[in-house]
């Protein structure tokens, strides 16, 4: 089983959501996918035993073949290529290396050659199989690192996903194809509208999903409102406590500050379980 684990904004208690499950399960394996800033080795402190450079296909141009006939920067989307009048310009940080430019070049003036823009690593944090991306610092393109992430899934494992924050590309690449999504949220205004924009993409992409409420207790009850008027499964309720936050700061995870809480995300497991049997019967 895949579990994404995603929120419409940083800052819900995602991380520390995604960690709380892995540690709850056993035979788990734990990606994770905010390759930008990745931070679930604070929680986990693996031991890293491989790494894996990720490269993308950029163009390499023969000017003394090219005609400057300017197909190849008519065909880019990104601009990556701009043909001036006995000048081809270019930007490696726009291209998302399709090889459009190549195909369509009528005097095969285009080559391809590759340029690394981050790294995937793996390894052990006790019984957990932990992988994570990150991606080169003033890299734009993280969905080809979460990709080399989903390459290493062990099927025969529960695989928990922890995705980037937001709604974008990278976010949509960590969901696909998931059997679940676990949407994180916080008992806010701010919460409740970035909430609103997750379901959205989840529901778009259809994969089944229910939120867990993190901070329950200091803000209002209008997630909950908007939880019950859309259907949408309240997985789990965890109550502000000032120990999970002494422990956060000091990379110590929830469900090792307060161990009963396990039980808890076994719970959420089991309704995932549920859920997804229901939906197939």
């Amino acid at each position: 089983m895949k579990i994404a684990v995603a929120s419409g904004k940083g800052g819900t208690g995602k991380t520390t959501v995604s960690v709380s499950l892995a540690l709850s399960l056993d035979n788990v394996q734990f990606l994770d996918c905010d390759v930008e800033e990745p931070n679930a080795s604070i929680f986990l402190k693996p031991e890293i035993n491989e790494k894996f450079l990720v490269e993308i296909p950029v163009p390499e141009v023969n000017e003394e073949k090219c005609d400057y006939c300017r197909k190849c920067a008519q065909l880019c989307a990104f601009n990556a290529l701009v043909v001036l009048a006995e000048k081809v310009l270019f930007f490696p940080e726009m291209c998302h290396g399709c090889g459009g430019c190549s195909y369509i070049c009528p005097q095969q003036a285009i080559t391809e050659k590759n340029r690394e823009i981050g790294v995937v690593e793996r390894g052990r944090a006790g019984d957990i199989d932990f992988i994570q991306g990150i991606l080169n610092i003033g890299e734009p393109m993280a969905p080809p690192i979460i990709k080399k992430e989903r390459s290493l899934i062990d099927p025969s494992k529960t695989v928990i996903l922890d995705a980037p924050p937001g709604t974008s590309c990278p976010v949509i690449e960590t969901i696909r194809a998931t059997d679940f999504c676990i949407l994180v949220t916080e008992p806010t205004p701010f919460g409740l509208n970035d909430l609103k924009l997750a379901v959205e993409t989840v529901r778009e992409i259809n994969v089944p999903f229910g939120v867990v409420i993190n901070q329950h207790g200091i803000g209002d009850d209008a997630v909950e409102h908007y939880c019950n008027r859309e259907a949408v499964p309240i997985l789990m309720r965890i109550a502000w406590d000032r120990r999970i936050a002494e422990g956060y700061s000091k990379g110590i995870p929830m469900v090792t500050v307060l161990p009963e809480l396990k039980n808890d995300f076994r719970n959420i497991f089991s309704s995932i379980q549920t859920t997804l049997q229901q939906c197939s019967g």
